[in-house]
């Protein structure tokens, strides 16, 4: 026994933490005692890469800032709002960030814009792809306030990293100068290397008047409409439509 909590030490000081619940309930319940050698090597490696696989996930998760934890189980397609399943259970696959495509949520407030984008992200953690969600009026502000520290340039480098950048409400309010100069720099370091998803109540054919200043929007515009995906909902949002069922 003493031998076994050398070990179990030893685990622990290494941090192979899914080796070591496993060899200790192991100890605790003499379920192993059937296996091979071979099979109880396999059993600590399995549960050794399980754990890592899990915490990867979980510091991916908290790395990505979400403001709610969301689901694509739990997305409700029996509401009239415009959601094909199976474009959403394609983009579910993650294609379109293997492929460093854009894509577009836009419609009314309230149908479900944000859920699905971060459901969406929550996937792409879960598949260890690194992911930053941000409310772009917020994000703004921040690189605003990164600049006059004299950091701007690290965080822009944060975010060109993010395998998955995530900008909610897009447009909720116009852009100003430092705004969209941030906007174009954020659009260039991403643009075919990487996957930007907007969502926004204002309709991809009002973008244009809400980036303002006309060569920065065409600049803007022209790396970012052309190749995306767009899902488009309509309707009343979904609380009011659940309160009718």
């Amino acid at each position: 026994m003493e031998m076994n909590q050398e070990t179990l030490d030893k685990m622990r000081q290494m941090r192979l933490l899914g080796m070591y619940n496993a060899f200790k309930i192991s100890m605790e319940s003499f379920k192993t005692e059937s296996m091979t050698t071979d099979q109880f090597v396999a059993w600590l490696v399995s549960n050794e890469w399980d754990d890592r696989c899990n915490r990867m996930i979980e510091r991916l998760i908290k790395q990505a800032s979400f403001r709610y934890k969301a689901s694509l189980e739990e997305v409700d397609y029996s509401l009239e709002r415009g959601l094909e399943r199976n474009l959403l259970e394609r983009l579910a696959e993650l294609s379109f960030v293997k492929e460093s495509r854009d894509l577009f949520i836009t419609g009314s407030s309230g149908t479900g814009k944000s859920y699905i984008a971060t459901a969406l992200g929550y996937r792409a953690c879960q598949k260890g792809m690194k992911v930053l969600y941000a409310n772009t009026a917020r994000l703004m502000g921040q690189l605003k306030m990164a600049k006059a520290k004299g950091t701007i340039l690290q965080e822009l480098k944060k975010i060109e990293r993010a395998d998955l950048l995530v900008l909610d409400d897009f447009g909720i309010q116009p852009f100003d100068a430092g705004g969209r100069m941030n906007l174009m720099d954020i659009v260039e370091d991403r643009y075919g290397k990487k996957s930007t998803l907007i969502t926004s109540r204002v309709p991809v054919k009002d973008w244009y008047d809400i980036i303002g200043e006309k060569t920065i929007a065409d600049a803007v515009l022209d790396r970012i409409v052309h190749q995306a995906i767009r899902i488009e909902l309509h309707g009343d949002s979904i609380r009011k439509l659940q309160a009718k069922r």
